[in-house]
């Protein structure tokens, strides 16, 4: 029989997640970035209690806040897939050793072509980057574009940042008003101002939010953008890495 010390107590992660809130939470932040007050409405709690388990879970590092770009009193909350990836992992090698590499979700199965758009202010980096990094990734399972309420000329860092990812990034700028009508499954927003100006799409498609600032605006100390381009592909190649497992199940839950 299979024995080893382990914990008296099981993991943090499981821990922190056994509680019925703190699960709600996460589920509610595992689809979409959210202000405290949505996370309130989506739970029907006090604000107080909402915010004491965001604590709890800020403290474990599987949630993380940032700053809205449209209203600076206000704060996004967003849940780290990959830390609680690793967390799931860890918790399952604590049981037993069997269970190590066994975690995340299960091979795609075949389904229907999903349509999903990207949107951000300028369409020239965060929404051209996550286009490219999603069909990267997802091949031939999904339609994908993106477009802007204020499109500008493609950002050379953007171009730079795909490059390596093996992306090579050829785009141009769309308005967002040439989109609105066409009919998505996905509506993906990409930075604060953009949600606020969202439309609504036909055929109600899911829309969820990320909350990212224009790397074009975070310069480091020499005045150069391209160190903020980098960290903003990589954040958005760890959310699309987890993407096209949430559309198969979603595309699932529609046709059973």
């Amino acid at each position: 029989m299979y024995s080893r010390a382990v914990p008296e107590e099981p993991p943090l992660f499981v821990r922190l997640l056994a509680d019925p809130l703190r699960w709600r939470l996460a589920r509610e932040l595992a689809v979409s970035d959210r202000r405290v007050r949505e996370l309130v409405a989506a739970v029907g709690q006090p604000q107080n209690l909402v915010s004491y388990h965001l604590r709890q879970l800020r403290a474990a590092r599987v949630v993380t806040a940032r700053r809205s770009s449209a209203d600076g009193r206000d704060s996004y909350y967003h849940l780290d897939l990959a830390r609680c990836a690793e967390a799931w992992a860890e918790a399952g090698t604590a049981l037993h050793p069997g269970l190590a590499g066994t975690s995340g979700p299960a091979s795609h199965r075949k389904g229907q072509r999903l349509r999903v758009l990207f949107l951000c202010t300028g369409n020239s980096g965060r929404s051209p980057l996550a286009e490219a990094l999603l069909r990267h990734r997802a091949r031939d399972r999904v339609e994908v574009a993106s477009a802007g309420s204020h499109p500008k000329p493609l950002r050379p860092e953007a171009v730079r940042a795909a490059a390596e990812y093996g992306i090579v990034l050829e785009h141009e700028p769309t308005h967002l008003d040439s989109v609105r009508r066409k009919r998505f499954d996905w509506v993906i927003s990409l930075c604060d101002k953009v949600r606020e100006l969202r439309p609504d799409f036909p055929g109600e498609p899911r829309t969820i939010h990320w909350s990212l600032p224009d790397p074009a605006r975070e310069l480091d100390e020499t005045g150069d953008a391209w160190p903020a381009f980098r960290r903003t592909a990589r954040e958005l190649d760890t959310r699309i890495r987890f993407l096209p497992f949430a559309l198969t199940a979603d595309a699932e839950e529609e046709l059973s």
